[in-house]
Formats: C-alpha cells, structure tokens, sequence
C-alpha cells in the first residue's frame, strides 16, 4: 500500500486535517494510500486544536483521536512521499532529511499552485473552516493530477485477484451531490426547523458551496456565483426565516446548470433586498 506522510509545523492543526480529509479523499475513490500525518516541531501527544476538531465535523470527519507526533528518521523512511503542509515546511523536511529530496514536495507543489494555505492558529472557527475548505481544494487538485493514483495502481496480480468494486462518483458529479445535500439541509430549515442546529448547518452550507459552485464549463460563473451565495448566507437571520430559506433555495436552484452573466446580475439584485425578507 501506497504511504503518505502529511507534514506540519506542529502536527495539531492543518497537518491532521489534510491527513483525514485526504483519507475520505482515498476511500472514496478506492485507492490504496495509506495516510497520516507528523510535524517538524516536537507537540508529541498533543490533541488536535478544538477549532481544528470543529472544521473537520462540517466534513463529517472525527479527528479528536488524533496525537501529534514528531517527524522522525523511521517515519521518513516508510513514506513512499512527504507532503509538506507549506513551501517553509518543505524547506525544513530537505534540510532535515536530504536524502529524502526527491520525495518531499509542497501541498501548493502538488496541486499545481504558488500558494500555501495559512496557518489559523488563534484565528476563529470560521478561519478554521475557510483554510479547511482550502486543504480540500488543493489535494483534490493533487490527486486529479494522478500522481497518487499512478503510486496507488495495483500490480497485474492484485489486479487478477481483486473483488470487483462499485462504481465511485467521478469529479464532474461532485458538485451536483454537493447541490443536492445544500437543498436537503434548506428543505429540513424550512419543513422542520426544530430539528436542525442551524450554526452547523450554515457552515456544513458553505462548505458545500464551494464544492457545489466549481465551473463544469470554460465560460462557468459558478465560483463568482459562490462568493454571491456566501453574501447572501451571511445577511440571513440566525436562524433564517421561511421567506430567507425559500429565497436561498431558490438562488441554489440556479447551479443545477453553469451560471452566466443573468445570473449574477440576478442574484446580486437580490441580495440588495434579503435582510428585509
């Protein structure tokens, strides 16, 4: 099995988040990686931080198991490739282990991006949530490329040996599913308020918009669309009226095809008059 280190500065925030988020990343396209996560700083046994814990919930993920550990000559030995959590990172990681050069990359390296995601510690949960969201884009950005699905492939006899497997959802079904679980959670806000913890329920929202609102077309608005929802989440009442849900359902009605210019055009007109719905 395919091993991947996931390496941090202290191994109790970014570092265990990318790792679990990078497991369901896996699972769910039947790959055979093995992942886990260390860091450069020694914070051996310490939990995750609770606003790290808190993020991954909105992904229907439980890291509070999780203990930091040190990265470690053994550890560096076993990885087939360290995923450094930050260009800095890296830069540690080659000096440390120089033998190891060749497979010590960035997570911005990988993904294809001159960009590393920020550190949020003592930042707020909504911070926690953001970066989250971010590690998620960018290691879906790593495994598109194929480079772990090339490390993962199974040998002609595993291949001769194994079960059948069903069939997985492809890239382009994923913002459609993330669509249709945004309508489930406003349809529940609007038949059974009572029922629905509306603060885990925006931030699970929000996540999915971002997933929800990735182009499927070169002249797609989606993204810009996005970032109009995300207004318009934020201007609603805690928890939102009926008329405010009805009128977000609406708004996220509108991606089940790629957005254009009336559609922006239409959505901010809107938004001009949501806190008086």
């Amino acid at each position: 099995m395919t091993s991947i280190l996931i390496v941090g500065a202290s191994d109790t925030g970014r570092a265990p988040m990318a790792a679990a988020l990078l497991r369901q990343m896996v699972e769910q396209r039947g790959l055979a990686v093995q992942v886990a996560s260390a860091g450069v700083v020694g914070h051996d046994d310490d939990p995750p931080e609770q606003e790290a814990r808190t993020a991954m919930l909105t992904f229907g993920l439980n890291i509070d198991s999780h203990r930091a550990r040190s990265v470690a000559d053994e550890l560096v030995s076993a990885a087939d490739e360290l995923v450094a959590i930050d260009s800095g990172t890296a830069r540690v990681l080659r000096a440390r282990f120089p033998g190891a050069g060749t497979r010590i990359w960035s997570l911005g390296e990988l993904a294809g991006r001159n960009r590393d995601v920020p550190d949020p510690f003592r930042m707020d949960v909504g911070a926690w949530i953001t970066y989250a969201h971010e590690l998620a884009s960018m290691l879906a950005a790593a495994l598109d490329s194929g480079r772990w699905v090339a490390l993962a492939e199974p040998t002609a006899a595993e291949q001769s040996n194994a079960l059948p497997t069903p069939t997985l959802a492809t890239t382009s079904d994923l913002p459609a599913a993330a669509l249709a679980r945004i309508l489930r959670l406003l349809d529940v806000q609007f038949d059974m308020p009572a029922l629905l913890h509306w603060e885990a329920a925006r931030a699970r929202i929000e996540v999915e918009i971002g997933v929800a609102t990735q182009p499927r077309v070169a002249a797609d608005m989606a993204p810009a669309y996005g970032g109009l929802l995300r207004a318009a989440l934020a201007l609603s009442t805690n928890p939102p009226k009926p008329t405010q849900t009805t009128a977000l359902r609406a708004a996220c009605v509108r991606l089940e095809h790629p957005v254009t210019a009336d559609d922006l055009t239409w959505l901010s007109m809107q938004i001009g008059g949501w806190q008086g719905k």
